[in-house]
């Protein structure tokens, strides 16, 4: 294992100077988690991108969150071929087991994912269209929401449009999960949608009856 190098001289400070400031006062928390478990009342499905501070926005200490990160904050459908699926199973442990009372899917600005599926669609990305690409292939899950945007000439306008679309592609994914359609028919389990512009952490939120994004 020669390859795996040791932790950046910067994180390791980081981490010393939390653990010696930080964690003190933290620390019965840290204790009450490790001995009685998580018991998460939401799971938010957010982008890798490290620009959204979840935490941060909703003010949550440590195990209030079930949190589950991937490209451009998507979940594909249901397909239970017996392959690996990371976020179909991050979503039934987060369902089945933790009992969530809640998922949230939270888009953002600026999406590099949203943005690489938009050259996708246009073919401007022959790198995505490879077969072989896993970027790719986890994109074709937003394609469906491109065919609404395509008609939209402001390059920033479709961007944005798109960022709001693929939350909605995603929570309609997520009823094609049978425990997740199970859990909201029986009312044990509420769908959420948001988006976030980055720049300013403005916040909005997906209005099911009006199928509209409104500000928070």
């Amino acid at each position: 294992m020669q390859r795996i190098k040791s932790l950046p001289d910067y994180l390791l400070e980081r981490y010393k100077s939390w653990k010696e400031t930080t964690f003190p006062d933290s620390q019965e928390w840290f204790k009450k988690l490790a001995d009685e478990g998580q018991s998460p009342r939401a799971m938010v499905i957010a982008c890798c991108d490290s620009r959204v501070a979840i935490n941060s926005v909703f003010g949550q200490r440590t195990g209030e969150l079930f949190v589950h990160r991937n490209i451009a904050n998507l979940v594909p459908p249901y397909t239970p071929d017996g392959n690996h699926h990371g976020t179909g199973a991050a979503i039934e442990f987060a369902v089945n087991h933790l009992k969530v009372k809640h998922i949230l899917v939270m888009g953002h600005s600026n999406c590099g994912g949203v943005a690489g599926c938009i050259a996708m669609c246009e073919g401007k990305s022959e790198e995505f269209d490879a077969h072989e690409s896993l970027i790719g292939r986890w994109l074709d899950v937003l394609r469906p929401g491109y065919a609404t945007v395509s008609g939209i000439d402001d390059d920033q306008t479709r961007q944005t449009a798109l960022e709001k679309e693929g939350v909605h592609v995603s929570l309609a994914n997520l009823l094609s999960y049978p425990f997740v359609k199970s859990a909201v028919d029986g009312g044990r389990l509420s769908l959420h949608g948001l988006w976030t512009d980055i720049s300013d952490m403005e916040l909005h939120l997906f209005d099911g009856k009006i199928e509209e994004f409104i500000r928070a």
